[in-house]
C-alpha cells in the first residue's frame, strides 16, 4: 500500500512538474509584457518545485543514509545552475524531462517486477474441505492443512498443492509450468496451487499449507532472484557512484577551465551545466536492469525460475551442456518389457518380485508394481525388506532370503546369471533385472525407460543454437546408454554410461576447464553435480524442494525444449545488455563532446540525456514479449 502511494505521489509530482514547463512556455513565447513575466517565473517555480524538491530529498538521503552522490543530485545541480544564469526554462525542461524519465523508469520496471506478482494473486480465497462423513464446507484456503481433502468443481483454482485421490480431469498449469496445453490427470497424480480444474469433479489430499506450496516458493525464488545483481548490474551501480563524483568534479574543473579561456561567468556556469547534464550516466546504469528483470518475469512466465541476473548471464555463457538421463532426457517412467522365469510359473515369479519391491520408492519398482497391477496379481508377503544402493534389494519369504537387483547383487548372493536365456537379456539394451532365493536365480524381468518426447527436440535447438559440446551421462549399462543415446543423436563419444553420482561431478570439473559448464538433472540424485556446474538446471522442478535449492536454475514444465528456450532468451538478453551499454556510452560521449567543443545548448543536451534513458529502458523491456511462453502445439 506504502508503495503504491509513493507511486501515485510520483505521478501526481510529475504531472505538475509538465504543467508548470506549460505555463512557463506560454508565459514565454505566447503571452507578451508583465503577465508574461509572471507566467513564465510561476511556471518555473512550480516545476521547479514538483520536479526538483523531490530529487533534492532523494539526493539528500541517498548521502546521508548511504553515502552515495547520485545522478538525482547531478540533475539538480545543473537546474539550479542553469536558474543562476538566467536560463530558468531550460532549468524547468531539464527536470521535467528528468521527472518524466524517473516515472517511466519506475513504472517499466514495476511492470517487469509485478509481471509474476500478477500470476501468483491468483490463488483462490477459498476452499471446498470434505469431512470423512462426505458433507462439504467453504473455508478460507489459509486454513487448510496437511491432509484434508478438498472438492474441487469444474472450473475452480487448486487452492493448495495435493495429490488427487478421487476422479478425472485436466487442469490449465499455465500459470505455474508455462505450458499452455491442458494436462490430463488422474488418482495419484500432483495438483499445483492455483491451476485451474478445467472439468471433471476432483477429491484432492492437501500435501502442503499454502505458506509451502509451489507459488509460495516461486514467490520467494522470484523475490531472491529479483534482489541478487548480475555481475554486470553491480558493475554499472559501482560505475554510476564513482562515476557521478568523477562529473560533479569535472563540471566544477570545466567551470573554472572556462572562465580561465575567457568566458564570462554566466556563460562559464551556462557550459558547465550543460556538460553535467551530457555526462549523467543515467543510462548506463538503468540499462542492465531493465533487461535483466524483463528477462527473469518473460522466464518465469514460461515456467522457467532463474536465481537471480547472475544465473542468467552465466547461462548465455555456457558452451557445454551434460545431460543425466533417467528423468531429464527420458521420462523416468520405466516399464516392464520382458519377463523370464527359470523355477515355476511367471505368475509366481512376478508375484515374488512384487512383494520385494513393494517397499521401494525406487522409480524400476513402481515400474514393476504398476505391471503387477495391470497383470491383476496381488504381491506376496515380503519381510525385512533391506535395500543396498547400487545393488538391489534383500527380504525373507518363507523363511528363505529372497532378493533383486543387478549384477553387483547376484555377485553379492553368490548367484549366477550364466543361463542361456539371461544372457540374452544382458546383451540386450534394456535394464535387466534378476531375481533369486538364496544363492538360486529364479529369472529376471527387463527395464526401459521411455526418451521424454520433447528431449531430441532441445539437444537439436542446443546444437543449432551453436552449443559445442553436449554430453549424456547416466549410472545405467552402457548398452541401454548408447540406445537412448542414439535414439537423441547423440554419438558414441558423448554419452558415459555406468556413472556414480561422484563420478559425474568429476566429469563436470573436467569440461569446466575448457568452459562454462550448465549440468542439467532432476535436482535430486544429482544434487552435488548441479551444484559443480557453472550452472545447474533441474527439470520438472514443481514440487521438488531439492531442486530448487540445488539448481540455479528450474524448469517447472516437464518439457525439455523450455531450456532450448531459456538459452536462448539468456543469449538475447546478453545481446540486448551489450546493446544497451554501447548506445549509452556512445550517445553520452556525443553530448560531452558536443558540451566541451561545440557550444551543445543545454535543451538539446536534456533531450538527449533522458531520451537516450528512456530508449535502453524500452530496449530492455522488449523480453517481456519473448515467447518463451509458447503454445506447445
Amino acid at each position: 500500500m506504502q508503495s503504491q502511494i509513493l507511486k501515485d505521489l510520483s505521478a501526481w509530482l510529475t504531472a505538475l512538474t509538465v504543467l508548470g514547463l506549460l505555463v512557463a512556455m506560454a508565459g514565454e513565447w505566447l503571452v507578451a509584457g508583465e503577465t508574461g513575466e509572471v507566467l513564465l517565473m510561476a511556471g518555473c517555480a512550480l516545476a521547479f518545485a514538483a520536479g526538483g524538491i523531490p530529487s533534492a530529498w532523494r539526493a539528500l538521503v541517498e548521502l546521508v543514509r548511504e553515502r552515495v552522490l547520485d545522478i538525482d543530485l547531478l540533475m539538480v545541480v545543473a537546474a539550479v545552475a542553469a536558474a543562476v544564469v538566467g536560463a530558468p526554462l531550460e532549468g524547468a525542461v531539464l527536470l521535467t524531462l528528468f521527472s518524466i524519465s524517473s516515472t517511466l523508469e519506475e513504472r517499466a520496471l514495476g511492470r517487469a517486477r509485478r509481471a509474476i506478482e500478477a500470476l501468483m494473486a491468483l490463488r483462490p480465497e477459498t476452499a471446498l474441505r470434505k469431512h470423512p462423513d462426505g458433507t462439504v464446507e467453504e473455508i478460507p484456503s489459509e486454513a487448510l492443512a496437511v491432509g484434508d481433502v478438498v472438492v474441487l468443481r469444474p472450473g475452480a483454482r487448486v487452492p493448495a498443492d495435493g495429490v488427487i485421490l478421487a476422479g478425472r480431469g485436466t487442469l490449465d498449469e499455465s500459470n505455474i509450468t508455462g505450458e499452455s496445453m491442458p494436462v490430463a490427470k488422474q488418482a495419484g497424480a500432483q495438483v499445483f496451487e492455483a491451476t485451474v480444474n478445467l472439468d471433471g469433479v476432483l477429491d484432492v489430499t492437501v500435501a502442503k499449507t499454502i505458506a509451502d506450496s509451489t507459488v509460495a516458493r516461486m514467490i520467494a525464488l522470484v523475490t531472491e532472484a529479483q534482489a541478487a545483481k548480475a555481475p554486470s548490474e553491480r558493475f554499472s551501480a559501482w560505475f554510476g557512484q564513482r562515476y557521478t563524483v568523477a562529473v560533479l568534479v569535472g563540471s566544477i574543473l570545466a567551470f573554472l577551465t572556462f572562465l580561465w579561456l575567457g568566458y564570462g561567468r554566466y556563460d562559464a556556469l551556462y557550459r558547465a551545466a550543460t556538460l553535467l547534464v551530457a555526462a549523467s550516466p543515467c543510462a548506463i546504469v538503468i540499462s542492465v536492469p531493465a533487461a535483466i528483470l524483463s528477462a527473469l518475469s518473460a522466464a518465469a512466465r514460461g515456467g522457467v525460475l532463474f536465481k537471480g541476473g547472475a544465473a542468467l548471464e552465466t547461462l548465455a555463457a555456457v558452451d557445454t551442456f551434460a545431460f543425466d538421463k533417467t528423468g531429464t532426457l527420458t521420462t523416468g517412467r520405466a516399464a516392464v518389457t520382458g519377463v523370464v522365469a527359470l523355477d515355476g510359473s511367471q505368475e509366481e515369479f512376478l508375484r515374488l518380485l512384487g512383494g520385494l519391491e513393494a517397499q521401494s520408492e525406487h522409480h524400476i519398482a513402481a515400474a514393476l508394481r504398476r505391471d503387477l497391477a495391470e497383470r491383476g496379481l496381488d504381491p506376496v508377503p515380503v519381510a525385512d525388506v533391506t535395500t543396498h544402493p547400487s545393488a538391489g534389494i534383500v527380504g525373507c519369504y518363507d523363511d528363505q532370503k529372497v532378493w533383486a537387483g543387478n549384477p553387483r547383487m547376484v555377485e553379492r548372493m553368490g548367484a549366477s546369471i550364466g543361463y542361456p536365456a539371461l544372457q540374452a537379456l544382458a546383451d540386450g539394451t534394456q535394464t535387466v533385472i534378476y531375481v533369486g532365493r538364496g544363492a538360486t536365480t529364479l529369472g529376471a524381468v527387463t527395464i526401459a525407460d521411455e526418451v521424454r518426447d520433447s528431449s531430441r527436440a532441445a539437444v537439436d535447438a542446443l546444437r543449432s543454437d551453436g552449443v559445442r559440446t553436449i554430453v549424456m551421462m547416466t549410472g545405467d549399462r552402457r548398452p541401454v546408454a548408447l540406445r537412448i543415446g542414439a535414439e537423441l543423436g547423440f554419438r558414441p563419444e558423448e554419452i558415459h554410461a555406468e556413472m556414480l553420482p561422484e563420478h559425474k561431478v568429476s566429469e563436470v570439473a573436467q569440461l569446466s576447464a575448457s568452459g562454462k559448464v550448465a549440468f542439467v538433472g532432476d535436482g535430486v540424485n544429482d544434487a552435488a553435480a548441479l551444484a559443480r556446474a557453472d550452472v545447474g538446471i533441474a527439470m520438472g522442478a514443481a514440487g521438488s524442494d531439492v531442486a530448487l535449492q540445488a539448481a540455479d536454475v528450474a524448469l517447472l514444465a516437464e518439457d525439455m525444449e523450455r531450456l532450448a528456450d531459456a538459452h536462448r532468451l539468456a543469449r538475447r538478453a546478453a545481446r540486448i545488455i551489450r546493446q544497451n551499454l554501447t548506445f549509452a556510452m556512445g550517445a553520452m560521449a556525443v553530448l560531452v563532446t558536443g558540451a566541451l567543443f561545440f557550444e551543445l545548448p543545454l535543451p538539446i543536451a536534456v533531450i538527449g540525456h533522458e531520451g537516450g534513458t528512456v530508449l535502453v529502458v524500452l530496449n530492455g523491456l522488449r523480453l517481456l514479449t519473448d515467447p518463451i511462453r509458447r503454445d506447445a502445439s
